[in-house]
């Protein structure tokens, strides 16, 4: 009976031996290259090449395409232990998922076989290509347009997105355009890199996760043809909140990576900071601070993990759980990585600690995968 109530809430020891190679892989062979992959900007391709061949870019993926075949709580628990030593390195393996999830979820057969093993190996990475300057949170105003050309049966893309992470680096961009802009029907397309009148506008200087490009694709006269479509014509709308709805756990698990590194962090100086001829992580103010540290980022992690078995389970009302999880994650890594600098004090404001980096990079979950303040409209909505 003991041992039937622990498997009632306990992860699958196979998920928590996998979680302990993607956590040594992660402080061995990527945190020595976090500070200079900020410092510079680059795109690590380093990582990336690791990272596949450790089969952890296979998280995202069902066996029968090359992947792990272990659902997303061990997707998750991935990201988090990438999170805690390098959000931009984390990023890598989000967006095999946010880029990936499209055809997963709406792709035939054929559009599965052929876009989902590569990317399972890391040979190819996507993009999810939505947001637009005049339409991130609300889609159905996106000026991205496509028309079919009768004669030879493709469709013909027009415009340019924004905020596309990847942007640059991706094989292949999960395009969203409107095919009816009569009734504001959206369709989503796949659109490789290399199609004539494909391009990068410009990539952007950020405040954070700067080892990860976002960017602006343009599409002029951009020709695909109807087996690039996923899903439906005009049913683009579909795709792209039953995307969302499980790639917001993404970005909660980075933000709860993000502050785990940066209390570990945080509670490792405290031990060995001396004043007034003890560690300061004895003097109330700094213990307390520590405390509400690690208990929110516990409780953020306990909300992650029940929307994740929500999702491997097929339970009903995940996008309330995915939205809270991400809502409280988020808001949760911010205020954790501000009080980290403030347990080191003028320490935490310089390059040479790593904590001002755990702060820029943890604003960004607060905003991407849907702002929390649309998630607290789904939350909302489910109240009513």
């Amino acid at each position: 009976m003991q041992t039937a109530a622990r498997d009632l809430y306990a992860i699958p020891q196979e998920h928590l031996d996998f979680r302990d190679t993607i956590r040594a892989i992660a402080r061995e062979k990527i945190a020595p290259r976090s500070a200079e992959i900020d410092e510079t900007g680059e795109y690590p391709w380093d990582i990336r090449k690791l990272l596949g061949e450790n089969d952890i870019l296979a998280l995202p993926f069902e066996e029968e395409y090359g992947g792990t075949g272990t659902g997303t709580l061990m997707l998750q628990m991935g990201v988090e232990e990438i999170a805690k030593v390098d959000a931009s390195c984390a990023l890598i393996l989000m967006v095999q998922e946010l880029g990936t999830l499209p055809i997963q979820l709406f792709g035939t057969e054929e559009q599965k076989q052929h876009w989902l093993p590569k990317c399972a190996t890391g040979e190819w990475s996507p993009a999810f290509a939505l947001s637009e300057p005049e339409a991130g949170s609300d889609p159905g105003s996106m000026r991205t347009h496509a028309k079919l050309d009768e004669a030879t049966g493709e469709w013909v893309i027009n415009g340019a997105k924004n905020w596309i992470t990847n942007a640059g680096i991706a094989d292949f961009y999960v395009v969203f355009a409107t095919t009816d802009r009569d009734s504001r029907r959206i369709t989503a397309f796949i659109v490789e890199k290399d199609r004539p009148g494909f391009s990068i506008g410009n990539l952007e200087h950020k405040l954070g996760i700067k080892g990860s490009p976002t960017g602006s694709p343009v599409f002029e006269d951009v020709r695909v043809p109807a087996e690039n479509i996923i899903g439906e014509v005009g049913k683009g709308l579909r795709v792209a909140p039953g995307t969302l709805e499980r790639t917001r756990l993404g970005a909660a698990a980075q933000a709860v990576g993000i502050a785990q590194g940066a209390t570990d962090y945080a509670a490792a100086y405290a031990r060995e900071r001396i004043t007034f001829g003890k560690p300061i992580v004895e003097h109330q103010g700094i213990g307390f601070k520590l405390a509400d540290m690690e208990t929110g980022t516990a409780a953020a992690r306990e909300l992650l993990y029940k929307a994740c078995a929500m999702a491997d389970r097929g339970e009903p009302n995940l996008a309330k759980y995915t939205s809270m999880a991400k809502l409280f994650a988020s808001d949760n890594a911010m205020r954790v990585t501000i009080e980290a600098i403030q347990v080191l004090g003028g320490y935490g404001y310089v390059k040479e600690y790593p904590v001002e980096r755990y702060m820029r990079d943890a604003k960004i979950t607060q905003i991407y995968e849907g702002a929390n303040e649309i998630q607290r409209l789904v939350i909302a909505r489910t109240m009513r």
